[in-house]
């Protein structure tokens, strides 16, 4: 369940960063505690790196699954974490956390959620995953508005200009699903903008991608953008955008939105500034609780560091097991009790909608 548009601050138990494989896995593991949990990521998905950066390629070391891809595994995760019915918040950055007096955590995004919960869980893998930026000043001020970085798939471009800055999958992906919308939906024009002639794409697309071409319903330019044109007036608009090619020319190029699909790369952030003991820009934790140098924090995947750490998902999947265990005695440590098996407790069959009462 996706739900941005909640009202704040959002109370919960549980507040896990990062909806990658270890992060799903962790929230499955908070539900059999009882720990019901909302889920934040920058990315506009769940599944992380794996569907990301490979969720077409086979990955061969998941435990009992001898081959899946990316996207193979993320929607398996989270088909077996639905009986718990986590909230998931796509398309954000965790900007600050503050411990309260009473030992809950306040937890603000960049798009302006807030959380109170009792517990935080980073699986945040080698750090937030944030889209490469253009570096070029002049387009700051149209962020959000004309350019965009992580564009809604739903976005309304009818009647208007349309560059795409990007030569990889997604960018083409982008630039065909908006040439094959119906009329009265369609852009003005469809540009696609890249440094290089060379598109990083499957031979699928690259042959759609052509059909399209040879049809005039897209373009491609070759060049990296140098400039801004705007409109006069005190509220301007970008109008356009000023290229300069690799032949050394240089051209305008109509613009009324600019998507940029450049890729990803990971960034600590915020994280780096929460307090946390750190070790090799890793988090250091208690490998019996996976606790952090803070006390209900939490943390697994390759953002920790400990003696023998392997970057492996099934290291990362034990580690959420510990992490959910530490949560269960450091939020209910009345609860405490004997180890329980989903294949014979009738009250984790019951959580996860297999069995009916006794």
């Amino acid at each position: 369940m996706q739900t941005d548009e909640l009202a704040s601050p959002v109370e919960t138990d549980a507040l896990v960063i990062g909806a990658g494989p270890v992060g799903l896995y962790l929230v499955f593991q908070l539900g059999l505690q009882g720990i019901r949990a909302h889920v934040l990521d920058t990315l506009r998905h769940a599944g992380g790196q794996p569907v990301e950066l490979y969720g077409d390629k086979p990955i061969y070391d998941i435990p009992g699954l001898p081959a899946c891809t990316g996207q193979e595994l993320a929607d398996r995760l989270l088909q077996q974490v639905a009986p718990f019915q986590p909230a998931f918040h796509f398309g954000q950055l965790v900007a600050a956390i503050e411990r309260l007096a009473d030992n809950w955590f306040v937890v603000s995004t960049d798009k302006g959620l807030t959380f109170r919960t009792r517990s935080v869980f980073i699986a945040a893998g080698v750090g937030a995953f944030l889209p490469k930026k253009l570096a070029l000043a002049e387009l700051a001020p149209f962020e959000d508005t004309q350019v965009l970085y992580h564009p809604p798939e739903a976005l309304d471009v009818t009647g208007q200009h349309i560059v795409i800055a990007g030569g990889d999958q997604a960018a083409l992906e982008w630039a065909i699903q908006l040439a094959e919308r119906p009329a009265a939906r369609a852009a003005r024009s469809i540009t696609l903008l890249h440094r290089r002639d060379v598109l990083q794409v499957d031979e699928h697309t690259l042959a759609r991608w052509h059909e399209l071409l040879r049809e005039g319903l897209v373009s491609f330019v070759v060049g990296q953008i140098k400039g801004v044109l705007q409109s006069d007036g005190p509220h301007r608009t970008m109008t356009g955008l000023h290229i300069s090619h690799p032949d050394g020319t240089e051209s305008n190029c109509v613009a009324d939105r600019l998507v940029v699909l450049q890729g990803i790369s990971p960034k600590l952030g915020p994280l780096s500034n929460w307090g946390l003991a750190m070790s090799r820009k890793q988090l250091t934790v208690d490998t019996s609780t996976f606790a952090t140098s803070q006390p209900g924090i939490f943390a697994i995947g390759d953002i920790v560091h400990y003696p023998g750490k392997k970057k492996l998902l099934a290291c990362g999947f034990h580690e959420g097991v510990l992490a959910a265990f530490g949560a269960a005695e450091f939020l209910h440590p009345e609860r405490t009790g004997p180890l329980e098996y989903t294949s014979s407790s009738q009250r984790l069959q019951q959580l996860l909608g297999v069995s009916g009462p006794a």
